[in-house]
């Protein structure tokens, strides 16, 4: 996606420049069969043409809606877990308080706020990667030069840190050691850490450092990160139907095939300078 105000040539040519090579030889190719040989006779109407231009235009246009709704959804979960995590350290920071009963010193109530704040971080970034394994159907899961490609492109132009030790990293520095081997044995490791967070707040209950309305309250907050999570993979595991993609490259291709040939017979109408 371009954020910025306009489009450089610089940005289109590293984006796209590959193609333009191959666009701009085709189109010389074919320039250059008209002029040196008897080829000219061979003409394409352009009703054909333009037919084929409408059918690229109406599947090249619903494939950028259909992205930019996917991406515009994923916007909004990322916004929903940020603002969620702003009230969850609120609601840890003030709502575990000391009790009356079984009076702790600040240093251990420090310990479970401090606990529970950082394996709050360790479930966004073990979210994260799991939501950067690709998929079969994504370009970077393809053979050879075409996933190479996919693979250059996603660090080049996505958000960077690909290598899944990074993960390993921040969950060693933000869950405590003895939870590492356990979470560590479960296919979603995300949502075991969320279920550790319910735990951790019905041994906080157990020990009157919150109440019942304070719990169910920060218990509402986890199930919002389940959501956000569930909504998140629901993007990363549902592709764009295939034949929308394998439709709209086969009319591209047949317009790409064919413009050239009605483009130089019409302009060879204006004779030597056409």
């Amino acid at each position: 996606m371009i954020i910025r105000k306009t489009a450089n040539l610089k940005g289109i040519i590293s984006f796209a420049g590959h193609h333009i090579i191959w666009l701009t030889a085709w189109a010389i190719i074919v320039a250059s069969i008209y002029y040196f040989t008897s080829f000219i006779t061979f003409t394409i109407p352009w009703l054909p043409i333009s037919l084929i231009g409408t059918a690229v235009s109406f599947y090249v246009g619903f494939k950028n809606n259909q992205a930019y709704d996917r991406l515009w959804e994923a916007r909004k979960i990322w916004g929903g877990i940020v603002n969620s995590s702003r009230a969850w350290s609120t609601m840890t920071k003030n709502f575990i308080t000391q009790s009356k009963e079984n009076p702790i010193t600040k240093n251990e109530l420090y310990e479970h706020k401090e606990r529970i704040i950082f394996r709050h971080i360790a479930w966004i970034y073990r979210l994260r990667s799991q939501l950067l394994i690709p998929t079969s159907w994504e370009h970077v899961s393809l053979r050879h030069s075409f996933g190479e490609f996919g693979k250059k492109r996603r660090e080049k132009f996505g958000v960077g840190l690909f290598k899944d030790e990074i993960t390993l990293v921040h969950l060693e520095n933000y869950l405590p050691e003895n939870e590492i081997p356990t979470l560590a044995d479960f296919a979603n490791t995300a949502t075991q850490i969320i279920d550790k967070q319910s735990e951790d707040l019905a041994k906080l209950r157990a020990l009157n450092l919150i109440d019942d309305f304070r719990q169910m309250e920060m218990q509402k907050v986890l199930g919002d990160f389940y959501n956000f999570q569930g909504a998140a993979e629901r993007i990363k595991k549902f592709p764009l139907p295939r034949q929308f993609g394998n439709m709209s490259f086969v009319f591209i291709c047949l317009f790409i095939f064919m413009l050239p040939f009605g483009m130089v017979s019409e302009f060879s109408k204006l004779g030597d300078w056409g």
